[in-house]
């Protein structure tokens, strides 16, 4: 479903566009001994897409250097930062990616402490005695005089059908006049239903990370170990990126861009919807 998902926003993301010509074509050029083979950090991977180092990896390149944030340099590293193997990216839809992001104008750079990007973790904990996959996302924030990762929301299946609110006939509800009894008919609520969350407002949302850290509180949920981790980006004006970690032979390994999407008004809304509410 989720490839699915991403496959019909990339068709129609690229639709229509003609090849660009690029400073450099994505995927190119092979790396010679010049660049390091593997993006191993993410870290590394923010230098790369900025032009912060050099190519071998081993000097970092600070405002002042000539450089820092070279536009050459920056289309050489760029072009190798995708999954060229796998992802099955539109070759024109990088390199229009390329163009915007390598623009004389206007040039977009990635920023570590800047919002509209974070962090998907997938993780092991042990629920009633049975392993259950735990989907955590994670954001960067001040704190003190440096900044810190915060758990920002959770996707937990055994929570996804406690809240389902009951509609039309099945819907419990108190009576307008419900104030002229004192309200006595609130045990319908609390005594009388299985379904208290029917007589919420229609905004209500639970929050599962709270019930969640209340379960971990409660010694329910305990924490094994992690799976997966990757991240999403928001920061390129108009444009979406995961970034995943391949584990492979050859140059094309590392932290590299594994989907790639050209955003319209309103697609930023939908896909935030869709990684938020994904399993």
């Amino acid at each position: 479903m989720r490839k699915t998902f991403f496959l019909i926003l990339l068709l129609i993301s690229s639709f229509g566009l003609a090849p660009g010509q690029g400073l450099f074509s994505p995927g190119s050029p092979k790396d010679d001994g010049r660049f390091a083979a593997s993006t191993k950090q993410l870290n590394q991977f923010f230098r790369r897409f900025n032009a912060e180092e050099s190519q071998d990896g081993n000097t970092r390149y600070y405002e002042g250097n000539p450089l820092y944030r070279d536009r050459q340099l920056r289309g050489q590293f760029i072009s190798i930062l995708f999954d060229n193997e796998t992802s099955g990216i539109p070759r024109e839809l990088k390199t229009d990616f390329m163009k915007e992001v390598l623009s004389e104008a206007y040039p977009q750079y990635l920023n570590f402490h800047r919002e509209d990007w974070f962090a998907e973790v997938t993780a092991v904990f042990m629920y009633n005695g049975r392993p259950e996959d735990v989907t955590l996302f994670l954001k960067i924030q001040p704190e003190g005089l440096g900044y810190e990762w915060v758990i920002d929301k959770v996707v937990f299946q055994p929570f996804k059908n406690i809240f389902n609110k009951p509609t039309g006939t099945d819907k419990g509800f108190l009576h307008p006049l419900s104030h002229e009894l004192g309200f006595m008919n609130l045990r319908k609520a609390f005594q009388d239903t299985d379904t208290p969350e029917a007589f919420t407002p229609k905004e209500y949302t639970p929050d599962y990370l709270t019930l969640f850290l209340y379960e971990m509180k409660k010694g329910t949920i305990r924490f094994e170990t992690i799976k997966d981790v990757k991240f999403h980006f928001f920061q390129i004006r108009n444009w979406y990126f995961e970034v995943n970690q391949y584990n492979r032979p050859g140059f094309n390994t590392g932290w590299l861009i594994g989907n790639l999407v050209k955003l319209k008004p309103g697609d930023k809304e939908t896909l935030l919807r869709y990684i938020y509410d994904q399993k």
